[in-house]
């Protein structure tokens, strides 16, 4: 790491106003802070010094989605294998699904950094480290059968119109990554929804076998569109059944759920609070809720299908678009938890209804802590006015 140091101080300088790579100094900068922790921070005063900054935060969060993404791609060989009926053992299975989601990441990287990268050096700032998460986030929530071009257009439209034109990281409204998801189901809704987008019937690389006019539909579609609720497996739970790419396993979704609660990067209360809000919503439909499938489905199935766990551990905990009081946070996921069943049940159009539930709350989340914040305030005045009167 020395050596890598060295040789970073060493050219620098072509970076540096007047060198001749200075158009690539946002570049530079945004691959050595990557690298090592700057040391351009204050040297006395009071100030708490750590190793930790967001790029450190958003790396952290990268390795927490590895799990689900390595067991994405392993499932959506097992679906291609399975729906076709190819042979083809473990790797055989994991191959055809990594050469599947690979060129997704890779758009979705080079666009959205791209984008991020001239933005940077157009307003001579450093390239901000957000996308680092969004990039990996975004070919997780799609089927496997979005085309790249698609892919590619959603995520420019959300890294402008989402993201830099609010400010950059830290100033953006909703979460960019939904904002992809949003963009290709409303304009693209025969690519993101249906039976025909969820397992891929193509061949790649000699892995698998071409199959035309392949229909499978995921355990909400086919509650929304058969009559009737699929009875609950543990192929729920371990994410052996189709869907978006990372969405599936609620084993793989739990692991980075661990790390991300371990190192204090995610907040449990909104975490938590987002199942409670689903399991009871779920619950009162059970109860009183119209004679549907979806409304008879039990509450726990609607915790472990779709995109709800990944929602409320990836998305839900967002730090710049969630509710940042301690209550506010409850109320927040609370309602997220509320939401995504209430669009579930009443909406047959929409069976997942996560993606919305986010998206909606984040409007919602500064006003929550406005509310959480005037009402300590209002408190406290009447324990100073109950106080001095005494």
């Amino acid at each position: 790491m020395k050596a890598l140091r060295n040789y970073l101080d060493k050219i620098k300088p072509n970076f540096e106003e007047g060198g001749k790579f200075h158009a690539f100094r946002s570049v530079f900068d945004g691959f050595e802070t990557f690298l090592f922790v700057p040391n351009t921070t204050a040297k006395s005063g009071t100030h708490i010094h750590d190793s930790i900054d967001s790029k450190r935060i958003m790396s952290m969060v990268v390795i927490a989605l590895i799990p689900a993404l390595l067991f994405g791609m392993y499932n959506v060989g097992y679906q291609h294998f399975h729906a076709t009926g190819a042979a083809g053992g473990f790797w055989e299975m994991f191959a055809y699904g990594f050469l599947a989601v690979l060129p997704k990441i890779i758009v979705s990287y080079v666009v959205g950094l791209g984008i991020e990268f001239v933005v940077a050096q157009w307003k001579k700032e450093e390239i901000q480290e957000g996308f680092l998460v969004s990039g990996i986030l975004i070919p997780m929530i799609v089927p496997v059968d979005c085309p790249l071009w698609m892919l590619a257009v959603a995520t420019a439209f959300s890294v402008i119109f989402a993201k830099e034109v609010f400010g950059g990281t830290g100033m953006n409204v909703f979460n960019v990554a939904l904002i992809t998801r949003a963009f290709l189901f409303f304009a693209y809704p025969t690519k993101m929804s249906g039976d025909t987008v969820w397992v891929s019937g193509d061949s790649i690389f000699g892995l698998g076998q071409t199959v035309d006019g392949l229909t499978v539909a995921t355990p909400l579609g086919a509650a929304a569109t058969a009559g009737t609720y699929p009875e609950f497996s543990w192929d729920m739970v371990t994410g052996l059944i189709p869907g978006s790419i990372g969405e599936t396993s609620v084993i793989a979704i739990a692991l980075g759920a661990i790390l991300l609660l371990w190192t204090g990067i995610a907040s449990w209360k909104t975490m938590f609070s987002v199942f409670v809000g689903g399991a009871f919503m779920g619950w009162v439909f059970n109860t009183i809720g119209p004679d549907t499938a979806m409304a008879h489905m039990p509450w726990y199935e609607h915790l472990v299908l779709g995109g709800f766990c990944f929602g409320a551990v990836f998305m839900a905990t967002d730090p710049v678009t969630s509710a940042r009081t301690e209550t506010g946070k409850y109320i927040f996921g609370f309602l997220i938890g509320v939401m995504a069943i209430i669009i579930r049940v009443l909406n047959p159009g929409y069976p997942e209804g996560m993606m919305l539930a986010i998206l909606l709350m984040n409007i919602f989340a500064p006003l929550i802590d406005y509310c959480v914040v005037q009402g300590n305030i209002s408190r406290r005045e009447k324990r100073a006015t109950a106080k001095s009167n005494n």
